[in-house]
């Protein structure tokens, strides 16, 4: 059997794991919130130690706190920084709206320890929490984490894919093949115009979403419990976010009004947003590396991407798309993310916002995913995919809408005729043309090569 010790809070005592660096508050919360198994993402976590670093440091600024508590929360907060205290971190995402819990268990956890360093008492509420509330802390918390994977982990993966398509297009542009609208052949474009195209969503995306980042830098620090900064200098909230631009090198700062920042949601909303945009590029790619990839014999096959593992259990030598069909699910996940986040922005009753937790849980697990997603695609599937020359040229010279090229020269109608007398022969447009014009060869020759007419 597991051993306990006794631990008690305002509303009486209870049993604590021994090994639990926590307290009452949380273990109370262990016991009312047994829903999903799901924690805060270790972002999450890590954050909360920068906020609570920087809070002991202001307060010992301003005066408030000694610098020996400052000096042993500080060092507690780094340990939870460097992600060693992850474990004393259980609490569902699932519990109060306001994540008091989540920020009640930050505090007992650096107290408990702190208290230990300090070889004095540190309190959870009157030294760790001091000049806070959970209604300012989270909120921070959640901009703090979100702003740190974005400018960590996704803006680079977003680069890096952009890069290895750029690279890719460059090596391509030479290669002309049958261009397609409605999943049907349409007038050629070479691999690099399309390529390209992907280039520049993304491009538009990463643009969009570091446009959104601003107002994830302000902050909701300082407004503790309604957004008056009760029970905290006034000049807190500022110093504290100087401190967390010190340590992140970020351009944090206190939010304009820090009544929306407690009872909205609204920045996070609009990321969020940002975000799905990014997944609809994504799952754009995807699913075109997946068409083009379709065969080998009985699919389009104009590129093959790499053979990374078997791709079934009963049918040998099958290779699937598992690259393009993850970074699909991928996207897929952060479409219904999103909306999640949108219901759970609606959900901020008069002074405060009451679905904090579910917030941050999906913002970050979108953030992380994308930008895993991005990277996998850009290195495993962008990078090494071959172009199967000899399907696209056989496709091309079969195209008969490359008769197009004609209508200025022959007319809509007979184009038509053209186009339907080689689609139903199999024939090459140019065999066709030179039965049903009065134009040579030499001339149907330069009208309809291919690479006169992607511009």
């Amino acid at each position: 059997m597991s051993a306990y010790r006794i631990e008690k809070d305002s509303m009486g005592e209870l049993q604590v794991p021994e090994e639990a660096a926590y307290g009452a508050q949380t273990q109370r919360a262990v016991e009312n919130f047994p829903i999903s198994g799901i924690t805060l993402p270790q972002e999450f976590i890590r954050a909360l130690g920068l906020v609570k670093q920087a809070c002991a440091d202001a307060n010992c600024d301003l005066g408030g706190l000694d610098d020996s508590r400052r000096r042993a929360i500080s060092s507690v907060c780094s340990e939870i920084i460097n992600g060693r205290l992850m474990q004393q971190f259980p609490l569902d995402i699932f519990q109060t709206g306001s994540a008091t819990s989540t920020n009640m268990n930050a505090n007992e956890v650096i107290a408990n320890l702190a208290s230990k360093v300090a070889g004095e008492a540190v309190h959870p509420n009157d030294h760790v929490n001091m000049s806070q509330s959970s209604n300012d802390v989270i909120p921070t918390t959640i901009h703090v984490s979100a702003a740190i994977s974005c400018h960590r982990q996704l803006l680079p993966a977003i680069r890096h894919l952009i890069s290895a398509i750029d690279d890719k297009a460059e090596s391509l542009q030479h290669i002309v093949k049958t261009g397609r609208t409605h999943l049907m052949d349409a007038m050629p474009v070479s691999l690099g115009q399309e390529l390209s195209a992907w280039s520049a969503q993304l491009q538009s995306a990463l643009s969009r979403i570091e446009n959104t980042l601003p107002e994830i830098h302000q902050l909701a620090i300082g407004g503790t419990a309604v957004g008056t900064g009760i029970n905290a200098d006034k000049a807190f909230g500022g110093l504290v976010a100087e401190k967390l631009s010190a340590v992140t090198g970020l351009p944090f700062k206190t939010a304009a009004n820090r009544f929306a920042a407690l009872s909205s949601q609204d920045a996070a909303v609009a990321l969020s947003g940002q975000l799905k945009s990014l997944a609809t590029a994504l799952m754009k790619i995807a699913n075109d590396l997946r068409w083009m990839n379709s065969g080998p014999l009985a699919g389009i096959g104009e590129i093959a991407l790499p053979a990374l593992q078997p791709g079934s259990s009963i049918m040998p030598g099958k290779v699937n798309p598992v690259i393009p069909e993850a970074a699909a699910m991928v996207c897929a996940q952060v479409i219904g993310n999103d909306a999640t986040i949108t219901i759970a922005g609606q959900s901020g009753n008069f002074q405060l916002n009451v679905m904090l937790p579910l917030v941050a849980f999906n913002l970050l697990q979108s953030i992380e995913i994308l930008a895993n997603a991005s990277r996998v695609l850009a290195d495993k599937a962008i990078a090494g995919f071959t172009v199967n020359e000899d399907i696209i040229n056989s496709a091309l010279a079969k195209n008969p809408i490359l008769v197009t090229a004609l209508n200025t020269v022959i007319g809509y109608e007979l184009g038509a005729r053209i186009a339907k007398t080689a689609y139903a022969e199999g024939r090459a447009v140019i065999d066709v043309a030179v039965e049903m014009t009065e134009l040579s060869r030499e001339d149907l020759e330069e009208l309809l090569d291919p690479k006169h007419l992607i511009g």
